[in-house]
């Protein structure tokens, strides 16, 4: 697979009252096409600022990120917001959306400030993704008239709405019971299986074993990775997982 993402002496850096954080310290990273990888690690690794910075929503202090062969470096506010509008992808732990609108309007928001599409077939695009992943029935609901399940997989297809390159996962699952987490996952794999990049951060082995790889963040830096391939079925993600734990036992988690 051709990589579409990579960081080189990637390096972010906050500074509160003179004092110096050192978040991310010369990460090298690279997500191939159609890829799936877990970022991991303790609370305060840098996972979150990790993923922020690679996808631009926050900037980094040092190093270079590239993203479909070109440099974030020089690209302009605008320009960027460009990029992750129609490029990328996000879900949060926290799923925001328009209280004002419905649920079918909030995903359909994305594709009319895109403008890539007419209007019309945006809508259409947005009934196909709530068809399949379930929640078509809800499309004129408020967002507090649904389950956290609901609303996560309709995150997913405001997400997935201008067929974005890749897809940023911030514990897409954090606020989810472990039923609704599951369902969440499977249709995570079924995106990436069409061919859709996700990067993810998780605390979750379960929800981490779903993934191709997993990297090992600690104190800023990359202390390890493990390859797991291409999820096969509900047997193989036990089987994974429990491979996943002893590993990261390893790590010192």
């Amino acid at each position: 697979m051709e990589n579409m993402l990579s960081a080189k002496g990637l390096c972010k850096t906050y500074v509160v009252n003179k004092y110096s954080n050192n978040v991310l310290r010369n990460i090298d990273f690279e997500l191939a096409e159609g890829e799936f990888v877990t970022i991991m690690g303790p609370s305060g690794s840098g996972k979150s600022t990790l993923l922020y910075t690679i996808s631009g929503m926050d900037q980094a202090t040092a190093g270079d990120i590239t993203f479909l062969g070109k440099s974030y470096a020089g690209m302009k506010d605008r320009e960027m917001a460009k990029l992750r509008l129609v490029s990328m992808g996000f879900i949060f732990q926290q799923m925001y959306m328009m209280r004002k609108l419905c649920i079918l309007d909030n995903i359909i928001l994305p594709g009319y400030h895109a403008g890539l599409e007419e209007r019309k077939k945006v809508r259409e695009d947005a009934e196909v993704l709530m068809r399949r992943l379930g929640i078509i029935e809800i499309a004129d609901n408020r967002i507090t008239e649904v389950s956290g399940g609901q609303l996560q997989r309709a995150c997913l297809c405001r997400a997935l709405i201008n067929r974005p390159k890749v897809l940023f996962a911030d514990e897409p699952t954090g606020a989810l019971n472990s039923k609704a987490a599951g369902e969440v996952m499977q249709e995570l794999v079924k995106v990436n299986r069409d061919g859709t990049a996700i990067l993810m951060v998780t605390h979750s082995a379960r929800v981490a074993a779903a993934s191709d790889k997993v990297v090992y963040l600690m104190d800023g830096h990359i202390e390890g990775e493990i390859t797991l391939g291409k999820l096969a079925d509900e047997a193989d993600l036990t089987q994974r997982e429990r491979q996943l734990n002893k590993w990261l036992m390893d790590q010192g988690w």
